[in-house]
């Protein structure tokens, strides 16, 4: 590897770039997790950010986020009997429940995956 310089106010300073990395697509949860490096993990985020690997370890957070939600989600409205039954016999009820449950879907995985 060649290495170039160039002179700022008599000081040589290498030529460094960081290598073309792809661009994958981020949502709420990969923004969340970012955030969180910035703030709270600022050693990860650069070594991250320095191997070329952030954007890829938040679109991996954001995908195992929305899998782990949904498993979470299923399995609690299976444990607190949230179904079509349900819907139909009382949908404000049927709402509340399900509100509740996404909610605490979401909050678990936000501990565990998130801001770990």
């Amino acid at each position: 590897m060649e290495l170039t310089y160039r002179t700022v106010n008599g000081v040589q300073i290498p030529n460094l770039r960081l290598p073309k990395q792809k661009n994958l697509p981020i949502g709420k949860y990969g923004m969340m997790r970012l955030d969180y490096l910035k703030k709270h993990r600022r050693g990860t985020y650069t070594t991250l950010l320095t191997s070329c690997t952030l954007n890829q370890h938040l679109y991996d957070t954001e995908q195992e986020a929305k899998r782990q939600i949904d498993l979470t989600l299923s399995r609690l409205l299976n444990e607190r009997g949230i179904t079509e039954k349900l819907k139909a016999a009382d949908p404000l009820r049927w709402a509340q429940e399900m509100n509740n449950a996404k909610q605490s879907a979401e909050e678990i995985v936000l501990n565990e995956i998130i801001y770990h």
